[in-house]
């Protein structure tokens, strides 16, 4: 790791992942050298003796092992491993964790560095369909016409969702320090840099690096909701508030081609920004009515600060006298009203902008938004709608005065920004349990009836009141979803609406919502379509579909789903249920969305996104796509703007190509053709996968084999690992402790068990490979699969599962590795994983020895808690430490927490 850290990279290494000719390209090999090397400095700077030596031998050894098919230098690596001390053998544990962060670092770099080349090569129009926007509108166009490719442009709408669940490991400090390196990185790619400028960009990466080195890698205390929300609004900084609009004005300027940027646009903006952050109280009880009205204000205080100084600095640039571009009437009209409503206000403007009328308005319109901030009732603007009406104002009269490239240039940007973000940046969504619904309806009648409430009566219905308050203050935009867990039934909904009425005092008191049922198990998502059928026959819904004009929401779960009978069984049923969701829609003229509610890793519906929308049924997701960005899902695919731009890009076209015929037709006839492929994967995987965890003692064996009891020591989120309704068993573990924990120990179990004895049963092996090649679901499916088995350890895997004392349980878990990782190579003709996706096999190859070395540390630290011997204190405390600071080593490692 080292002056051999460029390690990661040097002669040995290169001969190591030479097995899967991966060719490691030479501008990411420098930058990982470079920063490898300036961590061996401060490793050394630090001054604790042998440190260095002593990551160096575990990398060495590490690396050795893989080749090692006798493992023995496997086993020598344990061997170091134990001889540590416990300071020892933290530190190490700190230093390949910050090797980790470092790598993903100069990976991210390269992606950027691709992107910025492929930009620079390859027409966006002659991109893949599925990659590019321009690539999906002409290939829809060719199967459509331009017309009606046009028409479904304009529905398009995508819609990420910020959640806090915890799933991200790392400290915002250390988040923050990591950005800044990135930075810095980036910079050295300029070739305008010279000797100087290079030393000096050097000199602050390793004083980073000390920095980061320095800083401790664990949380004190874990983070309030309000907290969580903060993070959010950084990203809000950092990329949202730009990325989003450059997206749309790439997206015009393809349209417009010459004309770009003098011709009104053609681009819609097609995306909204939601957040559970301070709104999800599911189990949390950390999130309560004030800590919502908090959410949604500082939420709204940052996007209006935001358009405030935007509008300014629009304004200041309108520099056009009105002799080469004068005002027209509406514009002389508007600074009419704004003179009546501040002589003070456009004073201030005129004085600074004489004979600039379209300056003097702007400038005054910055003010009326500083006004709507600080809630000066005189000045500020109602609603979003009044600002963008003011802002076409301007627009028009620049147009009017043939000012065409100032009125589609900074403005159009600032439109399409209060158009994205309203007053309130992210819809604020509430989610909160069906049962605690139903318990607070029965309190409210009898409170003598419930004898101990899940969460407090008072505080469920002064969610309401916050709801209220927050439409009442930023409109109803700001937060009127209101999501139920586990919906079993319409009665689920109803509750709902009932909690609304009584809250308020009367219907005519209530805020306007619209109830989103969540189904999650796979028994839920069975009976979603006759739940929803039922919740139609409400009044309360009836009425809203006609305010939306027939608009309706659905959520789909798939953390639980997959929990509850495997990754196979769940894809499929999360399939099935959306195909009969979609023709129910259909069938009751609903324009409908269905909200994916999706995480990270694979056993909660994580994967790429794009490939995920175009494997769906026909009109499931009809030009609109709305997920939730989780944790490390959030700062993967937006830390960076030209990452998070090219994201959006890509799920963007993907939505849009999902609409063409050639994919609907091809997925419809895929499904009837496979179908009894399905159900007998369906059927077996299902059994196999309940033969595993519905065998007696599964749960405490899975805590002994997985650091999953450890996970609720990591101070990683606000909210609990375990729901709060119960946690005697299994079954009421969050479904992300459930995917870390495995993933900890190597196995991944969540996102593959099942899937051998499936392909096994059905056994054919020329009808498997033509469901890969036409079935885009089985397809998706296969890779996810395979990428998660690549980052499964069959060596490390054994050493977890040797933890617990169930050798049939573990012969279990084995067999099915064997099994699938067959049965995958098979179907794609590998001879090993990931053989044939160059990029991500590189990125894995070039981090599991590193993930290995964590791995043992973490295994030390397991089997002195796992022992019968009593520890004292200190002991305990180191070991926990220990164990802690691996969690986050191998979640940065393999890039997935839950």
């Amino acid at each position: 790791m080292p002056q051999t850290l460029d390690g990661a990279l040097t002669e040995a290494d290169a001969h190591t992942r030479a097995a899967a000719s991966h060719e490691i390209p030479d501008a990411m090999r420098h930058d990982v050298g470079l920063l490898g090397g300036l961590l061996g400095r401060v490793l050394t700077e630090y001054g604790s003796e042998g440190l260095l030596d002593d990551v160096e031998k575990l990398r060495s050894l590490a690396i050795s092992a893989v080749e090692d098919a006798s493992g023995d230098t496997l086993a020598a690596a344990e061997e170091l491993v134990t001889s540590f001390s416990p300071e020892r053998a933290k530190e190490v544990a700190r230093a390949f964790t910050c090797y980790f962060l470092l790598s993903n670092l100069a990976e991210e770099q390269h992606r950027i560095r691709t992107l910025r080349a492929r930009d620079g090569s390859v027409p966006l129009s002659e991109q893949k369909p599925a990659d590019s926007i321009a690539s999906a509108f002409n290939h829809l166009a060719g199967e459509v016409g331009e017309e009606e490719a046009s028409r479904r442009l304009a529905e398009l709408r995508f819609h990420p969702v910020l959640t806090a669940h915890p799933t991200e490991a790392r400290r915002n400090a250390i988040a923050s320090s990591v950005r800044r390196l990135g930075d810095l990185l980036d910079e050295r790619d300029d070739p305008r840099m010279g000797a100087g400028t290079l030393a000096k960009n050097e000199r602050d990466m390793l004083a980073e690096i000390d920095n980061m080195w320095r800083t401790a890698q664990l949380r004190v205390s874990a983070p309030s909701p309000l907290d969580e929300v903060r993070t959010a609004l950084n990203v809000f900084d950092s990329s949202f508030s730009k990325v989003f609009v450059e997206a749309y004005r790439r997206m015009d300027d393809w349209l417009q081609g010459e004309d770009r940027g003098a011709n009104k646009p053609k681009a819609p903006a097609f995306i909204r920004l939601g957040s559970w952050i301070g709104g999800d109280r599911d189990g949390n009880p950390n999130v309560t009515a004030s800590v919502t009205r908090a959410a949604v204000g500082q939420a709204a205080d940052r996007v209006l600060t935001e358009l405030e100084n935007r509008a300014r600095t629009v304004g200041s640039a309108l520099t056009l006298d009105d002799r080469y571009a004068a005002p027209d009437a509406g514009l002389e009209a508007l600074w009419s009203r704004q003179r009546q409503l501040s002589e003070e206000l456009t004073e201030q403007a005129a004085q600074h902008s004489p004979r600039e009328p379209h300056r003097q308005v702007l400038l005054a319109i910055s003010g009326r938004i500083a006004a709507t901030r600080t809630r000066d009732a005189d000045l500020a603007y109602g609603e979003p709608s009044e600002l963008i009406a003011d802002l076409r104002i301007v627009q028009d009269s620049l147009v009017a005065a043939g000012a065409k490239r100032a009125a589609y240039g900074d403005l159009q940007d600032l439109i399409w920004q209060v158009e994205t973000f309203g007053f309130h940046l992210a819809e604020l969504e509430v989610r909160q349990h069906s049962k605690v619904h139903a318990q607070t309806l029965k309190w409210l009648d009898d409170p003598e009836s419930v004898e101990k409430m899940a969460v407090p009566g008072e505080e469920v219905i002064e969610t309401f009141r916050a709801i209220a308050s927050v439409q009442q203050r930023y409109g109803m935009s700001a937060a009127r979803r209101y999501i139920v867990s586990f919906t079993q039934s319409a009665q689920n909904l109803a509750d709902v609406y009932e909690l609304a009425e009584r809250a308020l005092g009367g219907a005519e008191n209530a805020p306007v919502l619209d109830v989103i049922p969540l189904f999650e198990t796979y028994e839920d998502l069975q009976n979603a379509p006759r739940i929803l059928a039922e919740m139609l026959d409400h009044p309360t819904v009836q009425r809203r579909l006609n305010e939306t004009g027939r608009r309706m929401e659905i959520m789909l779960g798939y953390s639980d789903s997959a929990k509850d009978v495997g990754p196979v069984a769940a894809t499929l049923a999360l399939y099935e249920a959306q195909e009969k969701i979609a023709a129910w829609a259909s069938e009751n003229d609903i324009v409908l969305t269905q909200f994916h509610g999706r995480g990270g890793a694979l056993g909660r519906g994580g994967g790429p996104a794009n490939r995920a929308i175009l494997a769906q049924p026909p009109h499931s997701v009809d030009l609109r796509f709305k997920v939730t960005e989780q944790g490390e899902v959030i700062s993967a695919r937006y830390g960076n703007p030209e990452i998070g731009l090219r994201h959006i890009e890509q799920v963007a076209a993907a939505t849009l190509m999902s609409s063409a015929p050639s994919v609907e037709q091809r997925n419809a006839a895929a499904a009837a053709r496979f179908a009894p492929l399905a159900e007998r994967m369906d059927e077996v995987s299902r059994e196999r996968f309940d033969g595993l965890v519905g065998a007696d003692g599964f749960a405490p064996w899975f805590a002994q084999v997985t650091p999953q009891d450890e996970v609720g020591l990591l101070a990683l989120g606000s909210r609990p690992a375990k729901r709060g309704l119960s946690v005697e068993s299994l079954e009421d573990l969050r479904a992300i402790p459930w995917n870390f924990a495995w993933g900890q120990a190597r196995i991944n179990l969540t996102g593959w068990y099942g899937l051998g004895s499936a392909l096994e049963a059905v056994g054919n092996l020329e009808t498997l490979r033509d469901a890969y090649a036409d079935w885009p679901l089985f397809r998706a499916l296969i890779d996810n699969i395979e990428m998660s088995l690549a980052k499964t350890d069959r060596r490390i895997a054994e050493r977890y599962l040797d933890l617990g004392d169930r050798d049939d349980l573990a012969g279990l878990v084995l067999e099915e590795l064997d099994l699938t990782s067959k049965w995958v190579l098979a179907i794609t003709d590998q001879e090993r994983l990931l053989e044939g996706r160059r990029v991500l096999g590189r990125a894995v190859q070039l981090r599991n020895p590193y993930v290995d070395a964590l791995s043992l540390l973490q295994l030390r630290a397991l089997r002195a808690l796992r022992s019968d011997e009593e520890l004292d204190e200190a002991t305990l405390s180191d070991q926990r430490n220990l164990l802690l600071i691996t969690l986050k080593g191998v979640a940065a490692g393999l890039q997935n927490t839950g």
